[in-house]
C-alpha cells in the first residue's frame, strides 16, 4: 500500500516542471532606427501552453543599458508580453539580449532586440503613426466619399522606410476597381515615398457603399494579415438626374431627428439602443434604397423602406459593447434615398 501511495507522488512532484510550455513568438525584434538618447523598446510576445500557472523567476538583459518589464506569474493558457528598453546612449548597430527563467524551461529562454542608433535621426512618429514591421504610414484606411458615376477620385498613403534595409513597398490585393502606383518603387532606408490609390468608379457595381480591404507590404510576396490590412470604403452616389424634374415639382423631403448616436457609455451593459426618427414632409413618396453599416458592432433596423407625405418610421439602432471596441474605422450608418438634397445621409456613430 505504501508504494502505490508514495508512487503517485513522486509523479506529481515532476508534474508542474514537465507541464509548463512557454512559447515565445519572436525570439528576436528589429526595432529600426532611432536617435542618440532616445530610448527604443521591443515587445516580445509570448504565451503559456501549459496546464499550469508559469511563474517567471527573472529576466536578466546583458548588459545594465537595457530594462525590462515582466508579469511574474501567468495563468495557464494566457499571452503575456516582455518589453526590453534600450537606453540608446551609443550610436551605431546594437544587439541587445536577455535571459528569460522560469518554470516553463529547463534552459532559459533568449530574447534578442536589434536595431541601430543614429546621430541625426529625425522621429517620423507625428507624422506617420501608423506601422507595419519597419514600414511608417500616415493613414490606416481609405474613404472615397460622394462618388458619382464616371469619376476617377484619388487617395495617396504617404510611406517611410524606417529600417536598415531597402524595401519594395506593395499594395496588395486590390479589386478591379482599384489601381495603385508607387513612387519610388524602392525605398532605401530613411527614404519616404507616396503610395497613389485610384478608383474606376465605372467598375463598381452598386450605389451606395462598396467595401474591401487591401494589405499594405514591404516587399512582394509578404503573407497578409490584421496587421497590415487597410479598409477601403466607397460610396457611390445615385444618378440625381432622375429626380431633377421631381425637385422641381413634387419631391419628397427627408427630415431626420438626428445623425448622430453615442455609444461612449455603455453603463456596464453589453449593448445599447437608440432611435431615430424619420418623417417625409415632401410631397412625394420617399424611398430609402439602400442601408448599410460601415463596420461590425452594430445591428440596424428600419421600420419603413417607404413613407408617403407626412408618414414617419423608426431606425433602430443597436451597439455592442465588445464589437464596437475591436473596430478599426470610424462606425457609421449609411442611407441612401430619394430625396434630391438628401440622397445620401450617413448617421455617425461615437464610441
Amino acid at each position: 500500500m505504501k508504494r502505490l501511495i508514495i508512487l503517485p507522488l513522486m509523479v506529481l512532484a515532476l508534474l508542474p516542471a514537465s507541464a509548463q510550455k512557454l512559447i515565445v513568438t519572436n525570439t528576436t525584434v528589429n526595432c529600426g532606427r532611432t536617435g542618440y538618447e532616445q530610448p527604443v523598446t521591443a515587445t516580445f510576445e509570448l504565451r503559456n501552453k501549459g496546464k499550469r500557472r508559469l511563474v517567471i523567476e527573472s529576466v536578466k538583459p546583458d548588459c545594465g543599458c537595457t530594462a525590462v518589464e515582466f508579469p511574474k506569474e501567468v495563468g495557464a493558457g494566457d499571452k503575456f508580453t516582455i518589453k526590453m528598453t534600450y537606453d540608446a546612449r551609443q550610436l551605431g548597430h546594437f544587439n541587445k539580449m536577455a535571459a528569460v527563467k522560469s518554470n516553463g524551461s529547463e534552459t532559459p529562454v533568449y530574447l534578442t532586440m536589434k536595431g541601430v542608433v543614429l546621430g541625426d535621426f529625425r522621429d517620423y512618429s507625428g507624422e506617420y503613426p501608423y506601422s507595419f514591421g519597419d514600414l511608417l504610414f500616415d493613414r490606416s484606411d481609405l474613404e472615397f466619399d460622394d462618388v458619382n458615376k464616371g469619376d476617377a477620385p484619388v487617395q495617396e498613403i504617404h510611406i517611410l522606410n524606417n529600417g536598415t534595409a531597402k524595401m519594395d513597398p506593395r499594395l496588395l490585393h486590390l479589386p478591379p476597381y482599384l489601381s495603385a502606383s508607387i513612387a519610388p518603387e524602392t525605398l532605401a532606408p530613411g527614404r519616404a515615398g507616396t503610395i497613389t490609390v485610384t478608383l474606376d468608379s465605372e467598375k463598381l457595381r452598386d450605389y451606395g457603399l462598396t467595401q474591401t480591404s487591401v494589405y499594405l507590404a514591404q516587399q512582394l510576396g509578404e503573407k497578409v494579415s490584421a496587421d497590415n490590412e487597410m479598409p477601403v470604403s466607397v460610396i457611390l452616389l445615385p444618378d440625381l438626374k432622375a429626380f431633377e424634374a421631381a425637385h422641381n415639382t413634387a419631391a419628397p423631403k427627408l427630415q431626420i431627428s438626428s445623425t448622430e448616436i453615442d455609444f461612449t457609455d455603455f453603463g456596464g451593459k453589453s449593448k445599447k439602443t437608440a432611435e431615430i426618427t424619420l418623417v417625409n414632409t415632401g410631397s412625394s413618396r420617399f424611398t430609402v434604397s439602400s442601408l448599410q453599416m460601415f463596420t461590425s458592432g452594430l445591428k440596424v433596423t428600419l421600420g419603413k423602406r417607404e413613407l408617403a407625405p407626412g408618414q414617419s418610421t423608426t431606425l433602430k439602432v443597436v451597439g455592442y459593447a465588445a464589437d464596437l471596441a475591436k473596430v478599426r474605422t470610424r462606425p457609421r450608418i449609411l442611407m441612401i434615398t430619394n430625396d434630391p438634397d438628401h440622397s445620401k445621409v450617413v448617421v455617425n456613430i461615437k464610441k
